[in-house]
């Protein structure tokens, strides 16, 4: 079996990605399965969490969202059976203790759940991951309910496409932001869904203004954003038509909710007494968190098998994704890993 490698060095270098055969046991457990992948989703490696976690060096399979058939179960499994087709998040970490002795740790996580048969294969790995922020930033960080206001910002990617589609179909009112005269046509077709459509490539800052005047000076109740900008200046080219967080806490409403997938997110006094005087709150976006506690995971799988279902339904209608072959894997790994695209789609 081949598969997708990222090798982190103990320096500030950048990771390599090489694909490498593997061998798997030739008999399964009692409560093991083997799956066959047929299309993977691949999504950028957080390597400090992963060197905050580990001992140099490290050697770690790269995080997939994938969709899987399963050629083999063991006896004691009995929600699927041979030849169900499933999707899923499949996380394999190898670590190799020291140079001298090798001593491999194997951790492997597996939440499959069935997938409806008119999804392809490429279309659910582009889109599960998507899906899922949008579902935990909407759902379980914001708690959001009918007739609340929804401020998604860069709603032309494909996690604000998600956050848009997701909150329309529950009776939010949605308003989002455009990043170039291209995305803001496209969000703009997206009506009766998006009720107003904010341009931020202009140079202008008429964020707050236009929402006030959308919501009738009360602010929205939710913001999910994709980054901030942390100061007014010094800020390197890419983040300039991000919002700065002062105008997002500004444009909260009383009891409002901000998601941010910002990392490294600092609030200075005034904004931390701003947030104080409209009991808002901040969360801090981590999809992979899922998997941290096993006492999460039912609820994980229930919120897989939402998404995928309303996939099927139609109600989330993700944006096309050009798939790769597996040659092309690593190169494709490492431009996601550069930030130059936001994900790739492996297809075997």
């Amino acid at each position: 079996m081949k598969g997708l490698y990222c090798r982190a060095a103990g320096s500030d270098a950048e990771p390599k990605f090489v694909i490498q055969e593997t061998s798997l046991p030739e008999v399964l457990g009692s409560h093991q399965v083997r799956v066959q992948v047929k299309a993977c989703g691949l999504s950028p490696l957080d390597l400090k969490v992963l060197k905050s976690h580990t001992v140099y060096p490290v050697s770690a399979v790269v995080s997939l969202l994938c969709l899987s058939v399963f050629p083999a179960v063991g006896p004691k499994v009995s929600f699927f059976h041979p030849e169900d087709e499933v999707v899923g998040k499949k996380t394999f970490i190898y670590l190799r203790i020291n140079t001298s002795l090798t001593i491999v740790c194997v951790c492997v996580f597996c939440f499959p759940v069935q997938k409806p048969e008119k999804l392809s294969s490429v279309c659910v790995a582009a889109a599960l991951r998507d899906g899922l922020c949008a579902y935990t930033a909407l759902h379980t960080h914001a708690r959001m309910a009918a007739g609340q206001t929804v401020l998604v910002l860069d709603g032309a990617s494909c996690f604000g496409l998600m956050c848009i589609q997701l909150a329309s179909y529950h009776g939010v009112k949605v308003l989002t932001t455009s990043h170039s005269p291209q995305k803001h046509t496209f969000l703009e077709q997206l009506r009766p869904s998006v009720a107003r459509v904010i341009q931020v490539y202009n140079g202008s800052s008429d964020l707050l203004p236009l929402v006030l005047e959308e919501t009738g000076g009360l602010g929205v109740d939710i913001v999910i954003d994709s980054g901030v900008r942390l100061q007014e200046d010094k800020e390197p080219e890419e983040t300039k038509l991000l919002p700065h967080k002062h105008d997002i806490i500004s444009v909260l409403g009383v009891g409002g909710h901000w998601v941010t997938s910002q990392q490294e997110l600092q609030l200075d006094p005034p904004d931390c007494r701003l947030l104080h005087l409209k009991s808002a709150s901040v969360s801090f976006l981590n999809p992979e968190v899922w998997t941290a506690s096993s006492a999460q995971q039912g609820r994980y799988l229930h919120i897989l098998k939402d998404i995928v279902e309303k996939m099927s339904a139609g109600v989330l209608r993700p944006q096309p994704e050009e798939a790769v072959p597996l040659y092309e894997a690593t190169v494709a790994m490492e431009t996601v890993q550069r930030h130059q695209k936001k994900k790739a789609v492996v297809q075997l």
